[in-house]
């Protein structure tokens, strides 16, 4: 009988199968982080609030700085001051505006934007109001110089209007702010241009001093930045915020739970000199420094060719001495120029001012579509060329027309550079970028006004000469920033 053939079996071990139900995984829950929330929120009625508030701090900011150039004239006479004298004030307002940008800058980032904003206001305000009670020009540079110190303060409301704004519009609506700074600039040339004639200066101080006080009451409905408050772990408060701004602006927020890294090295000063960020640091301050030598130059220039007519390089026949006793029993005699602003030079200064909003529209064009950086090194080159046109002898319609294009590209320059400095920096030290350059900025002013008010008066060419070169150099610094921002989502981390 033959045996039956078997087949070779292949034995393949299996793992056992559960015919059981799969358990269905858990799924993670959705996050989003602030810049998707800010993105998916959009633009509203918040936003409208915010820039409204925020940018009035701009208002405030230029009644100070630009209070110096109207009140210069009178207190030269009533005080018997030197040249020196005069762009001394002007040098120390901006030296508090240098020492406490920093200090400012450090302490928001670490301590929230809102608080040091506030407390900027509440200082520059008291300060103010002393101001106006000075017996004594020492005084008055004193009070002066502490006013300085609390408006370097109020850059915190841009970085708070910059970390809100969703990115498409940040390109429009900042350099809009400028308006503010306009409105600011008019209203204390024509407030000057009535009250010191019949009140005096020292009231002029005192009303200037209103807008800032009622603008303090108006901070509360301003809430502190979502950005800062995820980066030192409050996130609670973030949530908050967002949550008011979607309901205000009856859009809704993003899905999921608001998940952001607590950042525990906020505002270090290393960071800003970290590689990846050197170059870009150093460039930035050489431009602030440069902007600012410009913008004062332009603004203190205006207001000495005007008092004392030194167009074409000519005194005017208007100037006159007035000579000062010193005491009973000394003969010594002080030369001082008494030369006050007429009704036609506050027309000027006025008309020169509003140049500052002339290019607004086309400078909003090239930030958004040329980029931050291109734009700013077109302007910066313009403002070298009639920095240099400003010396050719002229009618007074020219030299009103050349310095209405000068204040309209410094006012340029400024938007710029404001705008990409927020942006470049992260949430962690974006603050503290903009405190020190705005104290860079501040050393640019604080020279300005000796050669302005000091070497104008023996040389034009030679004063403006130096103005056209600074501003070529922040040219050529601009185009070759490193970083374009345009289009850029604001950063949490470096």
């Amino acid at each position: 009988m033959a045996t039956k053939q078997t087949e070779p079996v292949t034995v393949i071990s299996l793992r056992k199968l559960s015919l059981g139900t799969p358990e269905p995984q858990q799924k993670e829950p959705k996050t989003f982080t602030v810049e998707e929330a800010v993105e998916t929120i959009g633009f509203g009625r918040f936003h409208i609030a915010l820039f409204l508030i925020m940018g009035s701090t701009g208002v405030v900011e230029a009644m100070e700085i630009m209070l110096i150039a109207v009140v210069s004239p009178v207190i030269r006479c009533e005080w018997q001051l030197e040249n020196w004298q005069v762009a001394l004030v002007t040098t120390m307002v901006f030296f508090g505006y240098m020492v406490f940008s920093i200090v400012f800058g450090l302490l928001a980032d670490r301590y929230g934007r809102w608080k040091i904003l506030l407390i900027s206001f509440l200082w520059g305000a008291y300060f103010s109001l002393l101001t106006s009670f000075s017996p004594s020009y020492i005084w008055f540079v004193f009070l002066r110089t502490m006013v300085g110190c609390g408006v370097s303060g109020h850059a915190q409301g841009l970085i708070i209007k910059t970390e809100f704004l969703p990115t498409k519009y940040r390109g429009y609506m900042l350099p809009l702010s400028q308006v503010f700074w306009l409105a600011g600039s008019l209203l204390i040339i024509g407030l000057a241009s009535v009250v010191i004639p019949t009140i005096g200066w020292r009231w002029l101080i005192r009303i200037a001093s209103i807008p800032g006080i009622i603008l303090i009451m108006a901070f509360k409905f301003i809430p502190e930045s979502a950005r800062f408050n995820v980066s030192t772990g409050n996130t609670q408060a973030a949530m908050t915020t967002l949550e008011s701004i979607a309901k205000m602006n009856r859009s809704a927020m993003p899905e999921g739970k608001l998940a952001e890294p607590i950042l525990e090295k906020r505002g270090r000063f290393a960071d800003l000199l970290d590689a990846k960020y050197l170059r870009t640091t150093l460039q930035i301050w050489v431009i602030w420094l440069g902007i600012s030598f410009a913008y004062y130059g332009v603004i203190l220039a205006s207001a000495e060719l005007l008092e004392r007519d030194l167009v074409c390089g000519s005194q005017s026949e208007l100037e006159s001495e007035v000579v000062v006793t010193l005491g009973d029993t000394e003969g010594s005699q002080s030369p001082c120029h008494c030369h006050m602003f007429a009704p036609s030079d506050y027309r000027t200064m006025i008309i020169s001012t509003i140049g500052e909003i002339a290019l607004n529209p086309l400078n909003i064009l090239g930030i958004n579509f040329l980029g931050r950086r291109l734009s700013l090194s077109i302007t910066m080159g313009c403002t070298a060329l009639f920095f240099l046109l400003l010396n050719i002898c002229t009618s007074s319609a020219g030299l009103v027309g050349f310095l209405f294009m000068l204040r309209a590209l410094v006012a340029a320059n400024f938007n710029t550079i404001y705008i990409y400095t927020a942006e470049v920096y992260p949430t962690t030290m974006r603050a503290l970028g903009m405190g020190t350059s705005g104290s860079l900025c501040r050393i640019g002013a604080m020279v300005a006004p000796f050669i302005s008010q000091v070497l104008m008066s023996a040389s034009i060419l030679g004063a403006l000469c130096l103005f056209s070169s600074v501003c070529v150099v922040c040219a050529i610094s601009a185009f070759t920033l490193p970083i374009e921002t345009k289009g850029r989502a604001l950063q949490q981390i470096k």
